[in-house]
């Protein structure tokens, strides 16, 4: 069987990859993730230089085979080491990388999503798309155009048809150091807004769902664990210092 190689556009190679991959529950994640979900083009255009993905727990053999029949090389050393977590796989014509997790999705802050890769298609759910960006820690200015666009492209909601606000607040609730990042990203996206001078009409639909967002957290009741983990506050290190690959 001829192996049909990665295409040149990304996103059409993220698309691909998707109908790739048949036997296994694989999901988008990341900026490009946003730009695949949107039905209509960016607020704030990007540019995009890797894939990421995640599949569930157990499916990582299964992944590799995928990915392999796709035109991609396998870091053969990495993923026979963290195979079970994570995988990494090249494509060398067009000088991209795939990252794909393994049922855990691992950065700043970690949550599982494992069980929720059928709740949408192509794409993790849009709340679990929009908080792999507030959990960044050392957020940067591709990370708040990527909040921008996926908050001005999909409403916030209470359950998985948009931005399931009532899902994030609940996790926020019961993890401190999730609540800390994610909200201090949602302040932080606020004051970038004026750099990005868009149009009145369009910030304004942004920076209403960011409020909106913020007084869905704020409201939703803290755990005891929360409560326990405030009190110690920012004395400590509340987020992890994500790994550096490659």
């Amino acid at each position: 069987m001829s192996v049909v190689m990665p295409e040149h556009d990304i996103v059409l190679e993220a698309r691909r990859v998707l109908d790739g991959a048949t036997g296994i529950h694989l999901r988008l994640l990341g900026g490009l993730a946003i730009a695949v979900s949107l039905e209509r083009p960016a607020l704030l255009p990007r540019t995009y230089n890797d894939i990421d993905f995640i599949t569930a727990r157990g499916e990582g053999p299964k992944t590799v085979k995928v990915f392999e029949a796709l035109g991609y090389e396998g870091d053969h050393r990495f993923n026979g080491l963290n195979g079970h977590r994570r995988l990494l796989f090249y494509d060398t014509a067009n000088e991209r990388r795939v990252d794909v997790f393994v049922g855990r999705f691992e950065m700043s802050h970690t949550w599982p999503i494992d069980s929720r890769l059928s709740a949408a298609e192509n794409t993790i759910p849009l709340g679990d798309l929009l908080l792999t960006k507030l959990q960044i820690f050392a957020v940067n200015e591709k990370d708040q155009r990527d909040i921008f666009n996926l908050l001005y492209g999909h409403k916030l909601t209470d359950d998985d048809a948009g931005i399931n606000v009532a899902y994030i607040a609940k996790l926020c609730a019961r993890d401190w150091g999730l609540w800390r990042t994610a909200t201090m990203n949602i302040e932080r996206a606020r004051g970038a807004a004026q750099r990005f001078q868009l149009a009145p009409e369009d910030e304004a639909i942004v920076l209403s769902r960011l409020d909106d967002l913020r007084k869905r957290i704020d409201a939703e009741p803290k755990s005891a664990k929360w409560k326990l983990r405030a009190r110690v506050g920012e004395r400590v290190q509340w987020y992890e210092d994500p790994e550096e690959i490659g």
